[in-house]
Formats: structure tokens, C-alpha cells, sequence
């Protein structure tokens, strides 16, 4: 990916501390200062593009050459981004796991015109793939035990987009994606059936569904309500008999009263022989229709859920920050309205409930009865092994894990889908203290500055 992916403003900020010599260490933290409306917590994700990016980040002689000709910074600068790379660590939440509103994400330490140089990328990564991850955990939780598959491809904001989404929902309990490249990418399931233009192409809606059926035996499942949904129930059902499929097969139902119609569908196959075909709904899904057609059992067994996740359309961004912590051995924060930062180099300290959290400074122990939940991620500009295996698809299965194991153990309260109540991280002393400090020695220095000269 290119080097030129930043803002231009991160750019001539490297380039004046390039020029000043100012090559001292520098903490970033990145972390969302709330949660949005109907968020109880939100699932970190997006690490593994932002570390790749770290890893191969460098400014190629094209780039270069565009910043020369359009004058953007100084030749000298332009020389010094020349030789950059990125050296530094990172401290981060492992993928998968809940976060809440003011713990760090992650945490950036590298000479201060590198770790400026990333933020807009790390904030890219990060914000976007959380978020998606958030919504479609939403989902999770509301299906209970029902299957998820992701069909948010087509509607995604770009290609990449819809690789992250379902990369992010395979994390969050998803079983398949319709996206092929990211199936193939990280080792997912691929899931799709047939379109309307297909059933449409055909003289009539049994003729469609043989073809198919025909070509794809195994686990055939038949888009019904091109039509008459219930005729296409039917429909399915004597292809399937006079083809002899395997068992079980599938019907879905991707328009009208969802609940309507599976109730009745569900009703004919049963008394038609066909009592183990599961039926499958889609069709503008989110958290809140699944939630209400489960509450009211009805009887569906997996759900396609796609645009209103992919593009998490109730929240589709989070109000996320990236902001200078440490400089040096001095720590430093912002006193502006509603902006206010802490200082230092953090970590995350939890307790055996999930949202049982303390913020506190990196270099503390732990309090006792809890374990930190920043692990580093990245040394010398070198990607750590985090155990989880080699490839991509190790990568998703361990996020997973993770997952799951932080969801069985996240208050109720979080956990609702209306009306949640998000955790609010308390301090450890070690880090009020240094609030203290830092805000009190800004204060005095401001109020310093507003004395009036004498003389």
C-alpha cells in the first residue's frame, strides 16, 4: 500500500520534526472517546491491515517525485522521508476482544515523525473494522443459534471494504460469506445460491430450480419468492424428489412478511416430508429484525444479512482519536473541551467480568485479581508472534476465540441490544496521579504565560 496513503498535514508534520532533528520516542494512543447510541461495547478489530502496513510502510521514488512536483515540502524534506521506515512498537488489543469508550485500541511508540506519519492509516484500519465488527456482533448476539451468513459485498463502500467485512464477521461467529476473495483469503466458507435473474431467465420457476439443482446437488438451496413464495416451496420440494438430492435442502426467502411466510413454508415442507430442510431469510436484515422474528420463534435457521451490517448503518463510524501521550520522557495531554486526554504510555487492566476495567500506565502492575489486556504486538518495526498460528485464516479463527470467550463473560446490561448499558473504565491511582500532575503543570504554565511584563 502506498506510503502517500496520509493526510498531507501528516506529511509536513514528519517533515518539521525531520528537519528540527526531533527524533525522540513518541506514544500514540488510539481509542474511541464513546461508544454510539445502542453500543453496550465494541469488538477491536482491523490490527492485522494496520500492522501490515506498518511493516511495509516506505515512500517509493513515484511518490517522492509526486510531492516534489507538487511542492508539497521542502526538497530537504522530501529527501529525509526518503529513508523512512517504520521502527518503532506497538502495544494493542489483540483482535476479537470487547473494548469500551477511553481504553486504548492501541498504542503506537516510534520516533515521533514516524508514529505521526501513521496515524491516519492506523485510524483507517482500526475505526472502520471495528465498527463493522461491533455491528455484526450485534447480530451474533441476536440470532442466538441461528446461522449468520455475510452478504454485504455488493454494498459495501469498495472492494476492500468487503473483504474487511468479512473477515470482521467471520470473527464474530458468521459460519460463511458470500464473498468468494475473502473466503479464499482466509480460509472461510463460501455460501451462495441462485439470483431472481436466475429463476427469471428460465420459462418457469421449476425449470430454474432443476437446472440448478442439476449443477449444484449437494446442500441445494432454492431462492423461492421470485414469484409466489409458497408455489416456490412447492416447486423445491418436487425437484428435490424427482432428482433424488441429498438431504437436507434449503429454501430462502428473501422478500415480504418474513414471519408469514416461514411459518407457512416451514409448515408445507413439514408435511411434505421434508422436516429437516432448513429455510433461509434475507432481505435488508439487521440486529433488531433478527432479534424480533427470534423472540417470536419464528421457525428460520440462518439469516443473510448484509447491507445495514456491512455498512453498520444505525453507527456507521465511531468517534475515534489518535493522540500524542508521550514525548520523550515527558508525558502530555490536551486540555480542550470535550477532548481532554490522559497522559502516558497505558494499558488495560480486567477483572474476570468483561467491562470490569481499569485504565492504568503501561509500566504498573497489574491490580490484583486482573490480567492486562494490550499485548505487544510489533517490535523494532518487526510483527511479534501472537500464537495464533502462520496464515490469515489462523489469524480469524484466534480473533474468534477471543471473541467468544470475552462475549460469555460481558455483563447484561452491555449486552442488550435496546437500551444498552456500556462499562465505564475506572483509573488506577498510578494514572489519576499523573493526570494530576501533567494538568496542574499545564495550568500553571498557562496561567504563566497570562502574567502581565513588567518593565
Amino acid at each position: 500500500m502506498s506510503g502517500l496513503c496520509t493526510d498531507l498535514y501528516e506529511l509536513r508534520m514528519a517533515a518539521s520534526y525531520l528537519r528540527r532533528d526531533m527524533a525522540g520516542p513518541a506514544t500514540f494512543s488510539l481509542f474511541a472517546r464513546s461508544l454510539p447510541r445502542e453500543r453496550g461495547f465494541l469488538v477491536a478489530a482491523g490490527l492485522a491491515d494496520a500492522l501490515a502496513f506498518l511493516a511495509d510502510f516506505q515512500l517509493d521514488e513515484a511518490e517522492l517525485d509526486y510531492l516534489r512536483t507538487t511542492r508539497s515540502l521542502p526538497e530537504d524534506a522530501v529527501e529525509a522521508l526518503a529513508e523512512l521506515r517504520f521502527t518503532g512498537d506497538v502495544c494493542a488489543v489483540p483482535e476479537g476482544r470487547l473494548v469500551f469508550a477511553g481504553e486504548p485500541l492501541l498504542e503506537v511508540t516510534a520516533p515521533i515523525a514516524q508514529a505521526q506519519l501513521v496515524e491516519t492509516a492506523m485510524l483507517n484500519f482500526v475505526t472502520y473494522q471495528t465498527t463493522i465488527a461491533s455491528k455484526a456482533a450485534r447480530c451474533r448476539l441476536a440470532a442466538r443459534d441461528a446461522d449468520l451468513i455475510e452478504f454485504a459485498f455488493r454494498r459495501t463502500h469498495g472492494l476492500e471494504a468487503a473483504v474487511a467485512v468479512a473477515r470482521c464477521s467471520a470473527i464474530v461467529g458468521f459460519a460463511a460469506t458470500s464473498n468468494v476473495e475473502a473466503a479464499r483469503r482466509y480460509g472461510l466458507v463460501p455460501s451462495g445460491t441462485m439470483a431472481h435473474s436466475f429463476v427469471e431467465a428460465f420459462p418457469d420457476e421449476r425449470s430454474a430450480f432443476a437446472a440448478f439443482a442439476a449443477d449444484y446437488p449437494r446442500g441445494t438451496v432454492f431462492l423461492v419468492d421470485t414469484y409466489d413464495p409458497l408455489g416456490g416451496v412447492r416447486a423445491a420440494v418436487d425437484v428435490a424428489r424427482q432428482l433424488h438430492l441429498p438431504r437436507p435442502i434449503g429454501v430462502r426467502l428473501d422478500s415480504g412478511d418474513l414471519a408469514g411466510l416461514a411459518v407457512a413454508a416451514r409448515r408445507l415442507l413439514d408435511s411434505e416430508g421434508f422436516a429437516d430442510a432448513r429455510i433461509v431469510a434475507s432481505g435488508g436484515l439487521d440486529e433488531y429484525d433478527i432479534a424480533d422474528l427470534v423472540a417470536a420463534r419464528v421457525p428460520i435457521d440462518a439469516y443473510g444479512v448484509g447491507t445495514r451490517m456491512g455498512v453498520s448503518a444505525d453507527a456507521p463510524c465511531l468517534d475515534t482519536a489518535y493522540k500524542l501521550v508521550a514525548y520523550g520522557d515527558r508525558p502530555v495531554m490536551k486540555l480542550s473541551t470535550g477532548k481532554t486526554t490522559l497522559p502516558g504510555a497505558k494499558q488495560v487492566f480486567r477483572g474476570a467480568t468483561v467491562g470490569d476495567d481499569v485504565i492504568g500506565l503501561r509500566d504498573e502492575p497489574a491490580p490484583p485479581g486482573r490480567t492486562p489486556v494490550l499485548r505487544p504486538v510489533m517490535a523494532g518495526g518487526r510483527r511479534l508472534a501472537d500464537g495464533s498460528g502462520r496464515g490469515p485464516a489462523d489469524e480469524v479463527a484466534a480473533a474468534g476465540r477471543r471473541f467468544a470467550a470475552d462475549l460469555a463473560h460481558l455483563t447484561e446490561p452491555a449486552r442488550r441490544l435496546r437500551g444498552p448499558a456500556p462499562p465505564v473504565p475506572g483509573m488506577t491511582l498510578a494514572l489519576r496521579r499523573l493526570l494530576e500532575n501533567v494538568r496542574g503543570s499545564l495550568y500553571d504554565r498557562l496561567a504563566a504565560e497570562r502574567l502581565p511584563v513588567s518593565g
